[in-house]
């Protein structure tokens, strides 16, 4: 079976959610979960939510949409509030907050219950084969931009 609708999360008003448990090898050895971590439950969301809104990594690298495109991490900001530790069912929650050009600015934070753990602020930009920065497809700003609060166009 390929097909599992909540093993990518699921899109909400606002974004995306995804629950991540947390396992020993997300922890360092006092049993908290290494700093490093976030960075790939992040990362998961990230993938997970374009999914969901028709935009695939392979399709993008393979040309489907013109030339080779990837999106790559610019800059990423770590804000940590709460340790998580072994066994948390957390929830990864990512919004797009600007899409201009080339660039989409994303926010992300992880939740365990109620309480905020880790807050990122990240940017990727959609990249050529080559490495170089282009304008995002029409197609898939429009897709992304569905989910910008407040916007109804690409910028």
């Amino acid at each position: 079976m390929t097909d599992w609708p909540d093993l990518a999360g699921r899109l909400e008003e606002g974004g995306h959610v995804l629950p991540v448990r947390v396992y020993y090898e997300d922890t360092d050895f006092t049993g908290i979960v290494y700093h490093g971590a976030y960075v790939q439950f992040f990362e998961r969301a990230r993938t997970d939510f374009l999914r969901l809104v028709g935009i695939h990594h392979s399709e993008l690298a393979g040309g489907t949409h013109g030339i080779p495109l990837a999106f790559a991490v610019r800059s990423m900001t770590l804000d940590f509030q709460k340790p998580a530790r072994i066994d948390d069912v957390l929830l990864v929650r990512t919004n797009v907050s600007d899409l201009r050009g080339a660039r989409v600015k994303l926010d992300q934070v992880v939740y365990r219950g109620g309480e905020l753990l880790v807050s990122a602020a990240v940017t990727v930009a959609v990249i050529t084969a080559q490495g170089r920065a282009t304008r995002m497809p029409p197609i898939l700003a429009e897709k992304l931009l569905r989910h910008v609060p407040g916007e109804s166009s690409v910028g």
